[in-house]
Order: C-alpha cells, then sequence, then structure tokens
C-alpha cells in the first residue's frame, strides 16, 4: 500500500523502461509503454530521446515536457508485480 512514498531514485534501463526507487525502499522496473498509449499528453514521450530526460520531480518520475506519472500509480505497479 501506498503510504505518501516519493519517488528517490530513477535508472533508465532500455525501451520504455525505467527502475524505481522509493524512500521506503520499495523498488521495480516499470514498462511505461502502457501509459504512452494514454492520450496524447504522453505522444511526445514515443521520441526516445524525450522519453530517457525523465528525472525526479515533486517525489515521482516527470519528464522535461511537463508530463509526469502519480507516485501512488508507479508504486501500486511496483507491488503488483511482486505478486505475479
Amino acid at each position: 500500500m501506498w503510504d505518501m512514498n516519493e519517488v528517490v531514485k530513477i535508472e533508465y534501463k532500455g525501451g520504455d523502461i525505467y527502475h524505481i526507487v522509493f524512500d521506503n525502499s520499495a523498488s521495480g522496473d516499470i514498462d511505461f509503454s502502457k501509459y504512452l498509449i494514454k492520450g496524447s499528453v504522453f505522444n511526445a514521450l514515443k521520441n526516445l530521446e524525450l522519453f530517457k530526460k525523465a528525472r525526479v520531480e515533486g517525489g515521482t518520475i516527470a519528464w522535461p515536457n511537463g508530463v509526469d506519472i502519480a507516485p501512488e500509480t508507479i508504486y501500486e505497479a511496483i507491488e503488483s508485480a511482486k505478486k505475479t
């Protein structure tokens, strides 16, 4: 369960995947390809050079064009992957 945890580290792994680490040490690889098809706001991130420019901002992963993903969404994805 997400408890207001913040992303503290990201590492680009290749393709559409980043390794994400939270402040409580929860971590995992997230494939962002499913987000890239979720609306026009994400279209710019299909450009790999822009996608690779992500950074930690405000406790989550964000890109220079202003796109970010809610930290609770990322946290839940990491926790769900551990259950499978």
